[in-house]
């Protein structure tokens, strides 16, 4: 007899998530160090909505995200000075 997969991992397959086909996803920790600032940080800007992130399902103590190259691209052009 066949498993059958709960409905809440269903319903986790259905809901869309907003990704290209051949868009790039970072971690929390590979944009901590491109940016040069803790994890913590990247955290913080994900939950007061300076940087947008995909959140993953996950089981542990943090959530998981993963954060768009086209979104980080948009985070250093903004805040590179204008002379450049």
């Amino acid at each position: 007899m066949p498993r059958q997969r709960s409905d809440l991992a269903v319903q986790q397959e259905q809901t869309p998530i907003d990704l290209q086909p051949e868009e790039n996803l970072y971690t929390v920790s590979e944009v901590a160090k491109r940016l040069r600032v803790d994890t913590t940080t990247v955290r913080r800007w994900i939950s007061i909505g300076v940087l947008d992130a995909v959140i993953l399902p996950h089981r542990g103590k943090r959530q998981a995200y993963r954060i768009r190259e086209r979104t980080l691209d948009k985070l250093l052009q903004s805040s590179s000075p204008s002379g450049n």
